[in-house]
């Protein structure tokens, strides 16, 4: 379990230097983070440490990461924020 300071860091990690990347992990952050195993935090701070051209590439669907961890990972966010928006609908 992460500390509330060490929250706040994963936070400000979510924003990024795109707005593309912006509006897929903050609200994954706010809506999901909490939810997720150990091992899917884990991956997600891991995920977090990728450079902003590779992290636009994997979400927008343009290359696939090496890790699959990471390629699970990215398709729960992408299908959990589709999910959320459509609920909104």
């Amino acid at each position: 379990m992460l500390s509330p300071v060490e929250k706040s860091r994963l936070k400000w990690a979510c924003r990024r230097g795109m707005l593309e990347l912006d509006v897929i992990f903050m609200p994954f952050y706010e809506n999901e983070f909490d939810a997720l195993s150990d091992a899917d935090q884990q991956t997600f701070i891991s995920l977090l440490e990728s450079d902003d051209p590779d992290l636009f590439r994997w979400t927008m669907g343009h290359a696939v990461p090496a890790d699959p961890a990471f390629v699970a990972l990215i398709k729960m966010i992408l299908e959990r924020n589709q999910a959320r928006h459509d609920r909104q609908l």
